[in-house]
């Protein structure tokens, strides 16, 4: 049935019908040139749409290419895209800076709609939800991960929560078209506004600079920094992150990053550590380890202060990714980070 009305009203095909009509009369030679320059979404649409055609009347498919030929050579428009874009910047540098090019402007990182949902900040998540229907909001929290949904669900209106979570327990499998109407929104009305409007903090953007560089550097720039703007120099230096800060830790987070970084990494970091975090990594060590480590570090003699530095910041890049894994939890020093027994 459905293909006899295809064959019948032309102006009753949609644009994926269109495009696989064309597609399907190019051949498949021609056809495969163009799914090059697909990515995945789009080209499971217009195979779907492939599939499910039937037979389509050589009339149609003649009104069909002539259409298209009068479009493109009178179009004095273009319409860029995305995907579009990056496989023009594909075409002149390589993947890395493109992939960089891309997050910038598309906003948080992730392959798919739910993947970058994730990555956004719950508070804003949780802003531009409060305003959309409560179902919606069912469908988008059950696509993202637990701990994101909770801490999402947890800034939402009382009332409003409840009503999402009455949704949700009453929700059945999804339909693909509700999904993709929803994911359609996020991009459109969400995603973009988020890509355009969201800016890192200078300050927080100039910490993660000054932690990577070398002491005596970052000293210098930062004692520069305080002569001529005291109140920028303490900002950067609340939000950064230094070896020193390790002591932190708690036993069980210090023993994981031991566990995880390298012996003679570890040596000559607390090599130049102060004795307080040298007491806390000692003390988390067996006795005997702990000895080794000791004479380890007394056998060494002098330690040139790059190669501390290296080891140090080598320690500090570990222990953040372990806390981004959920391996350890480093505490801010404020009252909500405490831990109790």
């Amino acid at each position: 049935m459905a293909a006899t009305r295809i064959r019948e009203d032309y102006r009753a095909l949609s644009g994926p019908e269109k495009a696989a009509i064309l597609m399907l009369s190019l051949g498949e030679e021609h056809a495969s040139h163009l799914f090059v320059y697909m990515d995945e979404e789009e080209i499971k649409e217009i195979s779907q749409h492939m599939a499910n055609l039937g037979t389509i009347s050589s009339s149609l498919v003649e009104r069909l290419c002539v259409e298209f030929a009068e479009q493109l050579s009178s179009s004095g428009s273009l319409v860029g895209s995305y995907e579009s874009t990056e496989r023009l910047l594909l075409k002149v540098m390589g993947r890395d800076k493109v992939d960089n090019i891309m997050e910038e402007i598309r906003g948080p990182a992730g392959r798919t709609m739910w993947e970058k949902l994730a990555n956004v900040n719950e508070a804003v998540l949780a802003n531009y939800l409060k305003n959309e229907y409560p179902q919606t909001v069912a469908v988008v929290l059950s696509k993202v991960r637990p701990e994101h949904a909770a801490r999402v669900l947890s800034l939402l209106p009382e009332s409003f929560a409840m009503e999402v979570i009455m949704r949700m327990l009453r929700m059945e499998a999804v339909q693909k078209e509700v999904l993709d109407d929803v994911e359609r929104t996020l991009r459109t009305e969400f995603m973009t506004n988020l890509a355009r409007t969201a800016r890192r903090d200078s300050h927080e953007l100039m910490a993660d600079i000054f932690n990577n560089l070398d002491r005596q550097t970052e000293n210098k720039f930062l004692a520069a920094l305080e002569e001529r703007n005291r109140d920028s120099a303490d900002k950067i230096k609340a939000l950064m992150f230094t070896f020193e800060d390790l002591a932190r830790l708690d036993a069980a987070a210090a023993q994981v990053l031991m566990r995880s970084v390298d012996k003679s990494k570890l040596t000559i970091a607390l090599k130049g550590a102060s004795e307080t975090l040298k007491d806390l990594f000692f003390s988390n060590m067996a006795e005997r380890a702990s000895k080794l480590l000791k004479e380890e570090m007394a056998a060494m003699g002098p330690v040139r202060l790059k190669d501390v530095d290296e080891a140090q910041m080598h320690m500090v890049q570990l222990a953040k990714d372990l806390a981004a894994r959920g391996e350890i939890v480093i505490s801010e020093g404020k009252g909500d980070d405490e831990l109790i027994y």
